[in-house]
């Protein structure tokens, strides 16, 4: 699964898939009848019966030399930050076998006021650089008042950007695997999917063999307590977005004396499966087509269809010219030689169904590709969704995000019949997305380490309020998982964003916005369900 935090000033991410496509999504209109997705809804409920184990309140003495370690602080190139290195245990069962090195950064408060200590942000993925946030968005865009009184700290969790980042492919073979067809029309198309994820996970495991089994979500949330005590604050302070939220809430699982003000926004449910969170994130970002289409339909220029266009006849337009692509890339001009394919078009799609400020481009791209022959505008849509630079290459986020997702859970398919026996329910939950993101949801099937999670409820009892997030029309995290995670948390307060887009937070809503802000500078939460547009 894929969530991610995007911004209009500065991109970010999250995603249950691992480097294939998107994933984790939606209400229960897109909920399954079959065997299946009934064996899933089982599986939901049994995790439902056991809940997060908190740790004990005493620090071991085997972490005591973590915890009271000394960041060297220090320029790190982008004026008013300073970073630092923080050293965590590989693996915290067994601290004497190795450290691993996280980066940290910082932007002091700038008052006036008084210092409320650090506020830790993290922008989701998994695998999203939380440090690139801090420094592109966080740190000089969120609300002047809390950056007077806070000092905004970002760490990227380990195997992530700049904190021993896991390598899978070089830029050549991302490119390859990128354009891989997730819409296998017959047994040896399969095949090759199959082939592109093992080679992506035998890279992964050739890159990081120790590293690759200790890079869980609940590994992160202790690397982010020992943090805390390193800064000095007795309690922590929090801002997460999409997978940030899972992160945040895992961390007051584990340690639900030191949770200060947490917020959880673009809410995951914990409670569920790989396969189920993937087929509700499928059905999440059908919902947000539904409302692209209803915009595009009523602009002069949307090739899907003219005023009047249902959206479901829409979506019927845009899976049509996504099987001419699998048949008949088109031409982009890239430097490359890359044409658009299938696959990359529809990541570009799914890409701008996260911010509602991107559908004009989007409209703009699909006019070009579906009228002119031009893939330029759909490939750049792609290419900033799995972090692609100019030079080729590519950011660590699909390769962190496949390990992180990979560890929490059992994978969601382990053959190509399961998913071929699900497809009836992706292609239910979203007639245009649903067949490649069912296919998408194999990538773990295949990776070198077992995973170490499970699904389960969260409950933090004994917690301060914690503050969940919903926006109603989310593609990525569905408005039910942040209802289901606040209602989990012995102390959550639900706030509700009607409205579209991925996360609600510093994204034009003054209700949502003044409600957070509140609580960050007061420590008092809005009103358990309160709901802002």
């Amino acid at each position: 699964m894929h969530t991610r935090r995007t911004h209009r000033r500065t991109r970010t991410g999250t995603t249950l898939l691992a480097a294939a496509l998107l994933a984790t999504a939606c209400s229960a209109g897109g909920a399954s009848t079959s065997a299946g997705a009934a064996a899933d809804a089982a599986g939901a409920t049994e995790a439902a019966k056991a809940a997060l184990a908190a740790l004990p309140q005493a620090t071991p003495a085997a972490l005591t030399p973590y915890y009271e370690q000394r960041l060297n602080w220090r320029d790190c190139g982008v004026p008013g930050f300073q970073c630092a290195t923080m050293k965590a245990p590989l693996d915290y069962a067994k601290p004497d076998r190795g450290d691993v090195r996280l980066a940290v950064a910082r932007k002091k408060a700038t008052g006036p006021g008084e210092r409320l200590g650090s506020l830790l942000v993290n922008p989701g993925g998994p695998g999203g650089s939380a440090i690139g946030y801090l420094q592109q968005y966080a740190g000089i865009g969120y609300p002047k008042a809390v950056r007077a009184q806070y000092d905004m700290v970002a760490v990227d969790p380990r195997g992530v950007a700049r904190s021993e980042p896991i390598e899978c492919l070089d830029g050549r073979e991302m490119d390859a695997y990128t354009r891989t067809d997730v819409t296998p029309d017959d047994e040896r198309e399969a095949d090759k999917l199959v082939g592109a994820y093992k080679e992506f996970a035998e890279g992964c495991g050739a890159d990081a063999p120790k590293l690759l089994r200790h890079v869980s979500t609940a590994e992160a949330a202790r690397d982010m307590d020992v943090l805390r005590a390193v800064l000095g604050d007795k309690k922590l302070t929090y801002v997460g977005a999409s997978y940030g939220t899972f992160l945040g809430a895992t961390y007051a699982g584990l340690f639900p004396d030191r949770v200060g003000r947490l917020v959880l926004d673009g809410a995951m449910d914990p409670s569920l499966p790989a396969r189920r969170l993937n087929l509700e994130q499928t059905a999440g970002f059908a919902t947000a087509f539904q409302s692209f289409a209803k915009d595009c339909v009523r602009q002069p220029d949307c090739p899907l269809g003219g005023k009047g266009t249902a959206p479901g006849r829409a979506g019927e337009n845009l899976k049509a010219f996504f099987e001419d692509l699998d048949a008949r890339p088109i031409p982009t001009g890239d430097a490359d030689g890359r044409k658009l394919t299938e696959s990359l078009a529809t990541t570009g799609v799914i890409a701008a169904m996260y911010d509602e400020g991107a559908w004009p481009r989007l409209r703009e791209s699909l006019t070009a590709a579906m009228k002119d022959n031009d893939g330029a505008g759909l490939l750049m849509l792609s290419d900033s969704y799995y972090e692609r630079e100019s030079d080729g290459g590519y950011s660590n986020l699909m390769f962190a995000n496949a390990a992180v997702n990979c560890l929490d859970l059992p994978a969601a398919f382990s053959s190509p019949d399961e998913v071929r026996d699900a497809l009836p329910d992706f292609e239910k939950a979203s007639p245009v997305f649903g067949e490649g993101l069912a296919w998408s949801s194999l990538n773990c099937a295949y990776w070198p380490v077992k995973p170490t999670g499970e699904p389960h409820r969260i409950e933090a009892a004994g917690a301060a309020p914690i503050v969940v997030v919903g926006t109603t029309r989310d593609p990525a995290t569905p408005y039910r998982w942040a209802e289901s995670l606040a209602g989990q948390l012995s102390s959550g307060h639900l706030l509700t964003y009607e409205g579209d887009g991925h996360t609600a937070y510093g994204r034009g809503s003054t209700c949502i916005d003044s409600a957070i802000n509140t609580y960050l500078l007061r420590g008092t939460p809005p009103k358990d369900g309160t709901r802002c547009s």
